[in-house]
């Protein structure tokens, strides 16, 4: 099907050949990579390389999401960090909703590939009922009303899904449920970002991740004057300044400590 406009994946590289710190972002179920692409060209702009790739299933239609699960959606980011990680020293994935999921289930399997992660109101459950029933139901009812626009900035417009394929969701439930257990297994450098008040991604999902991530370097702001889609929300540009500050300082210290390994091992 026709990619919607708008909807097409995204990617800079530095003009000046450098390839030091690449970051892949990755949309939200039922979104597209029009929700992180002003975040993406901010990061450009910084002389950072980011790749942002389009989810399967997403950005065509809702019925091409229900014939895409969760390992669809994760081989697609992965594919975009093994590309980087051949040019770049130091390899970042930032992810937002789903792609929090997504980047969080990356941490734990690959946590030695990546310098380290961003998240924007990750998901590791729901506290909606009626996600209950999903699974029973999947078959029959192929969509229930959507999740998306919850943005409080006037104006700004996500473009995603106007519904929520139900085996899609369901199966966003299936990665929960690796993803939650294993939480301790994310070891590398965390910054997180959640916003209070949000009507998708209810906010004990961050208090979670914060709970059971196993770094010791975790950075967590509230977002006090945004909704679910932050990215586009009011408070999108702490977002973008925090991200750059963060993958410097992370890539500083890890260029540090490959100098002293180096030198360490020269004497």
């Amino acid at each position: 099907m026709p990619v919607l406009p708008g909807a097409e994946p995204f990617a800079s590289d530095p003009g000046d050949g450098a390839r030091e710190i690449a970051v892949v972002l990755s949309h939200g179920l039922t979104g597209t990579p029009q929700s992180m692409r002003a975040w993406g060209e901010h990061l450009a702009a910084e002389g950072i390389g980011v790749r942002g790739p389009r989810l399967p299933g997403h950005g065509t239609r809702w019925q091409d999401l229900n014939r895409t699960r969760w390992p669809d959606w994760y081989a697609e980011v992965e594919r975009a960090v093994d590309d980087l990680r051949r040019e770049y020293r130091s390899v970042f994935v930032f992810g937002q909703s789903m792609g929090g999921t997504l980047t969080l289930r990356l941490a734990q399997e690959r946590g030695d590939d990546l310098a380290g992660i961003a998240l924007v109101n990750p998901s590791v459950t729901t506290l909606r009922k009626d996600a209950t029933i999903a699974p029973y139901i999947q078959w029959v009812v192929p969509w229930v009303p959507g999740v998306a626009n919850d943005i409080k900035k006037p104006g700004a417009t996500e473009l995603a899904y106007d519904r929520l394929p139900t085996r899609a969701a369901v199966s966003l439930t299936a990665l929960w449920k690796l993803v939650r257990p294993e939480l301790g297994r994310v070891r590398c450098p965390v910054l997180l970002f959640h916003s209070p008040t949000d009507h998708v991604v209810e906010p004990v999902n961050s208090t979670l991740v914060l709970q059971g991530i196993g770094s010791d370097d975790v950075t967590d702001v509230v977002l006090a004057d945004s909704h679910h889609v932050a990215t586009l929300d009011n408070d999108a540009p702490r977002i973008f300044t925090d991200s750059v500050a963060f993958v410097r300082r992370v890539h500083a210290a890890r260029s540090t400590d490959s100098a002293g390994s180096t030198s360490g091992t020269s004497a």
